[in-house]
C-alpha cells in the first residue's frame, strides 16, 4: 500500500501530462472563472453562479480584507504562469480568442493590484460592489422571493464590517471619486430603506427591518468619513498617466492598436466627420434658415460650428419631457424590434426576457443616462435589463433641459437601438447560447470590451443604412453627431488620462467641437474620470466590426449576406476583435 500512495502522485501527474493543449485551456479557463467569480459573490449573484465549493454565494460580501487580496493575487499569478506554459501554435482559433481573454483579464487584475492598488483609493468601487451585491438577488428570480430576501438579509448582517474595512482601506481619493461614492452611498440607503423595504413579504418584514437597521447605520457612518475624513484626503490623483493607461489599455481592448495611435487617427476622423456633416445639414439648413443664406460669408471650422450648430439646435426642439423619457424609450425599443424583424437583419434570440427600468440609483455615477445589464451566463432565461436613467426632480430647468435636448426624439431612438435593439441586449442574449458552456461563461462574463460597444455603434449604423425611420435627414445628421461623440470620447479618455488634457480643453472639444449639450459633456468628463481606457472602446471596436464586415463581404463574394454576418459574428461571443475575421472564415 505503501508504494501505491507513494505512486499515486505521480500518475496522476501523467493524465495532467496527458491533455492535450484544448483540454489544458479549458480546463484553466473555468478554474480562472469559477475562482474569479468565488472572490466577488455580488459578482457571482450576478452571473447566475449561486454556490462553490460549499460556499453560499448568495449570502455573502466580497472580501476586500489584505488577506483576501493578497490570496487572489497569487490565484492569478498561478493562473498567469500556468497559461504561459501553452503554446498558441498548438490551439485552434477559438482557444486562442479564449487565451486571449485569459491572459488579458488576468494581466488588467495584476496591473490592479500591483500599480493601480483600487482597494486603496477608489471609494465608488465599494459603494458600487455592495449595491449590485442587494440589487441582483432583488431583480433576479433565481429562486423563490423569500429565499432571495433571506439572502440579502444575510448580506444586510455583513455591511458594517464591509463599510468598515473599506473604511480602513481608504487612504486617498481624488474629490470626483469620493463625490461619486457620496451619491451613489445614498442610492444604496435608499434600496435598503425604500425598495426592497416596499416589495417585502409580511412575514419576513420584522426580520428585514433587524438586518436593515445596523446596515443603514453603517451607510450613514460611511457618509460621514466619504463627507468628513476622505474628502480632505484628496491627493491621489484618477489620472492613469502614461506608464500605465497604455497598458491597461492595451489590456482592456485587446485590438492590437496603441493608445497614441488611436489617438492621432480619432483626430483625423473627427475633422472628416465634421465636413461630411456640413453636407447632411446644408439641405436641411436651407429649408430651416432661409434667411441665414448658409452663412457664407463664413469659411472653415466657423461655418461648420454655425451650420450644424443651427440644424443641431433645431433637431434638439423636439424631444421627450421630464414624465415622458422613460415611456419614450420603451416605445423606441418596440419600434426598433419590429424594423429589425421587418428587414431581416439577424435573427432575434428566442427569449423575451427584456426588461427597461430607472438606473439603479448606486450606479447613475457611472450611467448618468441608460445602460445595459445582462442576463446571468449561467443562468440566461432571468431578466435582461435596459437601463434608463430617470431625470431627478430636483434638477431646474436648464438642466433638465439640456439633458432632453440632448436625448432628443432621435437620439433616442439612437441610444435605444446601442443598449436593447439590436444591440447590446440582442448580442448578449445570443452570446449566452454559445457553447461549450466554459466558453460562454468565459466570453460573456469577461469578454472583449470592444467587441460589444463596437455591436452597438454597428448595429446602429446597419439600421440606419437599412433605411429605419424612412431615412430621416435629422436621424443622419444626429447619428454623425453620434459619431463625432464617439471619437470625442476616445479623444478625452487618452488625453487626459496620460497628456493632461484639462477639464476646460475636455469641455471645449465636447460642446465646441463636437456639438454636446453642457450636462452630457459635463457627465461625460465625469465618468472618462472613473472608466479609464472604457470611453475608446466605442470608436476602435466600431471600425473593427465594420473592418470585419468587410473583410467577410470580400471574401463571400456574391453570397454574402448582411443578415448571415450579424448572426455568425454574435454566435461568436465577445472575442478580441482582432480575432473576428479568422474565426468567420
Amino acid at each position: 500500500m505503501a508504494k501505491i500512495a507513494a505512486l499515486l502522485p505521480l500518475l496522476l501527474l501523467a493524465v495532467g501530462c496527458g491533455k492535450t493543449p484544448a483540454q489544458k485551456l479549458t480546463a484553466l479557463a473555468e478554474e480562472y472563472v469559477y475562482g474569479s467569480l468565488a472572490f466577488s459573490p455580488s459578482t457571482a449573484t450576478a452571473a447566475g453562479l449561486h454556490q462553490h465549493r460549499d460556499q453560499q454565494l448568495d449570502e455573502m460580501l466580497d472580501d476586500f480584507s489584505a488577506q483576501s487580496l493578497s490570496k487572489q493575487q497569487t490565484f492569478y499569478e498561478k493562473i498567469r504562469d500556468r497559461l504561459a506554459d501553452l503554446k498558441a501554435g498548438e490551439l485552434t482559433p477559438e482557444d486562442r480568442a479564449d487565451l486571449t481573454i485569459l491572459q488579458d483579464q488576468i494581466a488588467l487584475s495584476l496591473l490592479d493590484f500591483n500599480e493601480i492598488h483600487s482597494p486603496l483609493h477608489s471609494p465608488q468601487l465599494y459603494v458600487e460592489t455592495l449595491g449590485n451585491a442587494l440589487f441582483a438577488p432583488y431583480v433576479l428570480e433565481y429562486a423563490p422571493k423569500p429565499d432571495r430576501i433571506r439572502h440579502i438579509i444575510a448580506r444586510l448582517q455583513k455591511v458594517p464590517l464591509y463599510l468598515d474595512q473599506a473604511a480602513t482601506n481608504l487612504v486617498s481619493a481624488p474629490g470626483v471619486w469620493t463625490q461619486v461614492a457620496i451619491e451613489e452611498n445614498q442610492g444604496n440607503m435608499n434600496l435598503v430603506d425604500k425598495e426592497i423595504r416596499a416589495g417585502l413579504p409580511p412575514d419576513q418584514a420584522e426580520t428585514y427591518a433587524r438586518a436593515a437597521r445596523p446596515a443603514l447605520d453603517a451607510m450613514t457612518r460611511f457618509d460621514k468619513f466619504l463627507r468628513n475624513s476622505l474628502s480632505s484626503r484628496n491627493s491621489h490623483d484618477w489620472r492613469l498617466g502614461g506608464s500605465i493607461y497604455p497598458r491597461k489599455f492595451r489590456y482592456a481592448l485587446e485590438t492590437g492598436v496603441e493608445a497614441d495611435n488611436t489617438l492621432q487617427q480619432a483626430e483625423r476622423d473627427l475633422l472628416a466627420v465634421r465636413a461630411r456633416m456640413l453636407q447632411l445639414a446644408l439641405p436641411l439648413h436651407r429649408e430651416a434658415f432661409a434667411a441665414h443664406k448658409d452663412h457664407s460669408d463664413l469659411d472653415g471650422a466657423g461655418r461648420e460650428n454655425t451650420v450644424i450648430g443651427e440644424v443641431l439646435g433645431k433637431i434638439a426642439d423636439r424631444h421627450a419631457t421630464r414624465e415622458s423619457f422613460m415611456d419614450d424609450a420603451r416605445k423606441a425599443l418596440d419600434e426598433a424590434r419590429a424594423f429589425v424583424q421587418e428587414k431581416h437583419l439577424l435573427m432575434l434570440p428566442p427569449r423575451a426576457n427584456l426588461q427597461v427600468i430607472p438606473t439603479p440609483e448606486f450606479m447613475r455615477g457611472s450611467y448618468p443616462v441608460g445602460g445595459f445589464n445582462a442576463a446571468p451566463a449561467l443562468e440566461p432565461q432571468l431578466g435582461a435589463f435596459y437601463w434608463v436613467t430617470p431625470i431627478p426632480p430636483s434638477w431646474p430647468k436648464e438642466r433638465v433641459d439640456s439633458k432632453l435636448r440632448e436625448y432628443n426624439f432621435y437620439k433616442l431612438k439612437l441610444l435605444t437601438i446601442h443598449e436593447a435593439m439590436p444591440g447590446h441586449y440582442v448580442q448578449m442574449e445570443i452570446a449566452n447560447d454559445v457553447q461549450p458552456k466554459s466558453r460562454r461563461i468565459l466570453r460573456s462574463i469577461f469578454g472583449n470590451g470592444p467587441y460589444i460597444e463596437g455591436w452597438g455603434q454597428y448595429s446602429t449604423q446597419v439600421m440606419l443604412d437599412e433605411g429605419f425611420l424612412n431615412r430621416a435627414p435629422e436621424l443622419a445628421l444626429t447619428f454623425a453627431k453620434e459619431e463625432l461623440r464617439v471619437l470625442a470620447n476616445a479623444i478625452i479618455d487618452i488625453r487626459l488620462q496620460m497628456l493632461g488634457m484639462t477639464d476646460q480643453e475636455a469641455l471645449d472639444l465636447m460642446q465646441k467641437q463636437t456639438f454636446q449639450e453642457v450636462e452630457e459633456a459635463t457627465a461625460k468628463l465625469q465618468r472618462a474620470k472613473l472608466t479609464a481606457a472604457q470611453l475608446p472602446m466605442y470608436y476602435v471596436g466600431w471600425r473593427a466590426w465594420i473592418k470585419a464586415r468587410d473583410e467577410f463581404k470580400q471574401a463571400k463574394g456574391s453570397a454574402y449576406s448582411l443578415a448571415d454576418f450579424n448572426d455568425r459574428a454574435l454566435k461568436e461571443g465577445a472575442v478580441p476583435v482582432p480575432a473576428l475575421s479568422s474565426l468567420l472564415k
